[in-house]
């Protein structure tokens, strides 16, 4: 089957996702359609293998801008905060993505599978475009239509899974996710710590005991944690928790001050100024004008 099949199948399996993430039954696999909110796309990504299937997709992480489409995937390794933008076909046909959550036990339990040409380190970040082949886009095909015979998820799911992980850990990204599930590596120690930002972003935090913790000097620590995320671990912080304090303003009825002291800011002026860098307004006018797109 030729690779422009492959994707006219998928898309018709996914063909009733809609514009938030669609779960498809199958553990780990969801799916997305049309013009996604645009506060949905700036967001913090967990880690994940995302393939277009129709239009195209830009992903901004710190200073760098990824551009994909149905040639390519998508591979981050490593929670980040990014903020997206999703674009129809030329010929106007909706956005429609697919995804596989990843997890690195199921990859450890590759790594002893891999040829050796797959072992080979590229020192990257931990997030890349790849171009799809023939062989990934056939195991995607069979993990999706299983969404045609439930009965058979249980059974089959994990091979179709494995599969799919295999044919991107060979692909030229590969290495990353390599890395993030192998004990003691670089990236496996600054996955660690980028997980307790994620969880302790509210709180503050001395770089160096961060650094100290994952067994690496500061310098070292701060050139690793930059070359995967883009961004510093300090500017890591601030990202996130002004992207849990405008999730926070949209879910809840509670005042800029609350919210700023609830995602560990001390001073409301400064979280007004940096929120207003990040996204553009000043919280509340973000949030009416958030609120009127919803409701259209």
């Amino acid at each position: 089957m030729t690779v422009q099949r492959q994707l006219d199948e998928l898309r018709k399996l996914a063909a009733h996702a809609s514009n938030w993430r669609t779960e498809t039954g199958i553990p780990r696999v969801a799916m997305v359609q049309g013009n996604i909110p645009a506060h949905a796309l700036a967001a913090v990504y967990e880690p994940m293998v995302n393939l277009i299937l129709t239009g195209s997709k830009s992903m901004t992480v710190g200073e760098r801008i990824f551009h994909y489409d149905p040639a390519s995937y998508f591979v981050m390794s490593v929670d980040l905060p990014a903020i997206g933008a999703v674009h129809p076909s030329s010929a106007g046909a909706p956005y429609l993505a697919i995804s596989l959550t990843l997890e690195p036990q199921r990859i450890a339990a590759l790594l002893h599978d891999l040829p050796p040409a797959a072992a080979l380190c590229r020192p990257e970040g931990g997030f890349s475009v790849a171009a799809v082949t023939s062989e990934l886009l056939d195991a995607w095909v069979r993990m999706l239509r299983l969404m045609k015979t439930p009965e058979d998820i249980a059974a089959l799911a994990p091979s179709y899974e494995r599969e799919i992980l295999y044919h991107v850990l060979k692909g030229p990204h590969g290495w990353m996710l390599r890395d993030i599930a192998s004990p003691g590596t670089m990236m496996a120690r600054i996955g660690d710590a980028i997980r307790w930002l994620r969880h302790n972003f509210a709180e503050d935090f001395v770089v160096e005991s961060l650094a100290e913790r994952e067994a690496m000097s500061v310098s070292a620590f701060h050139r690793h944690f930059k070359s995967v995320t883009a961004m510093s671990p300090l500017q890591y912080q601030k990202r996130v928790r002004l992207l849990h304090a405008r999730t926070l303003l949209l879910g809840r009825q509670q005042s800029v001050t609350f919210v700023a002291q609830e995602v560990g800011y001390r001073s409301v002026p400064q979280f007004n100024r940096d929120y207003f860098r990040a996204f553009g307004l000043p919280p509340l006018k973000d949030m009416a004008q958030l609120r009127k797109a919803i409701n259209g």
